[in-house]
Order: structure tokens, then C-alpha cells, then sequence
């Protein structure tokens, strides 16, 4: 596969340990989730149900990128393990904000 098209791949594969073959779907998951997000946001009135799934698919993410980071399923450097811990953190922020967000609005518990 050319890399080429890919921006970051080569230079942060090594220092992170994060191998190509996984970069490049955390790359398209993120610019989908973009997407999406981008979609609801276009509503005039964000639908409760979509804030829910938002929240729910950060927080999976969350969970996820911490799985990554406590286990050797790739082989992360020190610094990858931080990378992703910090990108754990901040999806649980994002989770928790939706959260207060959506209880706020009533649709939530």
C-alpha cells in the first residue's frame, strides 16, 4: 500500500509503536466520527437520542483506547501508552461534558 497519502504514519510509527496497519483505521474511525458528528450537529434541535450515542460511542472509545494502553495487543512505547492515555482522557471528557449536556436537556439519567 503506498503511504504516501498518509500524513503522519511513518514519522509517528516508531516513536509511538504504533504500527501502520493500526494508524490507518484510528485515522478513518476518527474522520467517521467527524463525519457524523458533523451530520447531528447540522440539526436545528440535536435530537436526545443522538447525544446518547455520541456519549456512548466516546465512551467505548474511551474504554477501548484503554485496553490499548494496558495490554500488549500492539506494541506501544512508553510514549505511544502515554499518547494514548492522554487521547483516553480526553475522550472521557468529551463523554462526561455530553453527558451533563444531555441530563441537562432532560434526556438523560
Amino acid at each position: 500500500m503506498p503511504r504516501r497519502g498518509l500524513a503522519a504514519v511513518q514519522p509517528l510509527s516508531g516513536p509511538l509503536g504504533l504500527p501502520t496497519a493500526w494508524s490507518i483505521p484510528f485515522g478513518v474511525a476518527m474522520l467517521g466520527g467527524a463525519a457524523a458528528l458533523g451530520l447531528i450537529a447540522g440539526h436545528p434541535r440535536i435530537p436526545a437520542r443522538h447525544v446518547a450515542f455520541v456519549v456512548a460511542g466516546n465512551a467505548l472509545s474511551c474504554v477501548a483506547l484503554l485496553v490499548l494502553a494496558f495490554t500488549e495487543v500492539i506494541p506501544l512505547t512508553g510514549l505511544g501508552v502515554a499518547f494514548i492515555l492522554v487521547g483516553a482522557l480526553v475522550v472521557a471528557v468529551y463523554a462526561g461534558l455530553e453527558l451533563a449536556g444531555l441530563r441537562r436537556l432532560g434526556g438523560g439519567r
